[in-house]
């Protein structure tokens, strides 16, 4: 189902601790294209806060999230 969203990098933070997955998905936005779409995988709870946060003070789209078994997966879209 939701894994059939397309993306044009994938990051997997797994096993990082809040701020990094952040910073991570920051850094690897700063590479791609206006209108690109970042896959990042994380595994710290908190990392959901963060992303709906930064996506809005950011301007970006997160298109869709999922929460299962501890594992955490945002699709953001670049503004």
């Amino acid at each position: 189902m939701s894994d059939t969203l397309t993306c044009d990098a994938e990051l997997d933070a797994s096993g990082l601790n809040c701020p990094l997955p952040l910073l991570k998905a920051k850094m690897e936005l700063n590479r791609l294209a206006s209108g690109a779409v970042l896959k990042v995988i994380a595994t710290d709870a908190g990392s959901q806060r963060d992303f709906r946060t930064f996506a809005r003070l950011a301007g970006h789209t997160l298109l869709h999230e999922t929460a299962e078994a501890g594992v955490y997966t945002y699709w953001l879209r670049k503004a």
